[in-house]
């Protein structure tokens, strides 16, 4: 694997029966009200929070308290932590440039898509809120499955869900962290990431397919057939 290169691939057209995107990191850029709320989780719990920090992005917050206080690693405790995030830290956060277009076309385009992600609804739910963000009808969340990234089934759970057949492996997944293009990848689908949390060489040796830095890269270029054509430019070669 080499980092030597640029993000100067041509642009290319390609066809999916469905696209599931993550969604920290790759529609919202909430890190620095994350680090907060870990620094706030850390000191409740007497956690250096630069350890919790370590290993948290991608993973779900109730994997990851399981760690330290087993007490607070419980779905009414975890979704009203997160669920405070966005109500407590909204100004922390931003669009991943190139979001609010793309989800918009994805959902003008009526093509089957939706979000798979390691938060919770309430926190999803309330970034959608504060950002305004177009709301994915179809939702998969932490809640929805009994292990997190990087085990796919969460990817599988998002396939059903859209309404795709069982067995295509026609889906796009969009991530931006190494558990979460594991899980893509264990699903049997393909995988563009984003450059927009880990650094080119982790996102390469997780497997990802195509490596952009946001997603000005990628557009919708319709639906026919109830399939997806998505145009993906710039892409790390």
């Amino acid at each position: 694997m080499s980092t030597e290169g640029s993000f100067s691939a041509p642009p290319q057209v390609h066809t999916f029966d469905g696209v599931l995107s993550d969604f920290d990191g790759t529609i919202v850029d909430s890190t620095d009200a994350i680090i907060k709320h870990w620094h706030k989780i850390g000191a409740e719990l007497g956690v250096d929070p630069e350890t919790i920090l370590a290993t948290s992005h991608g993973r779900r917050s109730i994997d990851t308290l399981k760690l330290y206080d087993e007490s607070k690693a419980n779905w009414e405790y975890v979704k009203y932590v997160e669920g405070r995030i966005p109500i407590e830290f909204g100004s922390d956060a931003v669009e991943i440039p190139g979001a609010r277009d793309f989800l918009d076309a994805l959902d003008e385009a009526g093509g089957r898509w939706g979000v798979v992600t390691s938060g919770t609804m309430p926190l999803v739910n309330g970034w959608l809120d504060v950002l305004n963000l177009t709301h994915p009808k179809n939702l998969i969340s932490a809640e929805d499955v009994e292990q997190g990234k990087p085990d796919p089934r969460c990817y599988l759970l998002g396939r059903s869900q859209i309404g795709c057949d069982q067995n295509t492996n026609s889906i796009i997944v969009l991530e931006d962290a190494p558990s979460g293009i594991k899980a893509g990848k264990a699903a049997g689908f393909k995988v563009l990431a984003l450059t927009t949390t880990h650094k080119l060489a982790q996102l390469q040796e997780a497997g990802a397919d195509w490596i952009v830095e946001d997603l000005r890269s990628i557009s919708v270029k319709g639906v026919v057939n109830g399939s997806i054509q998505l145009e993906i430019r710039n892409a790390f070669q």
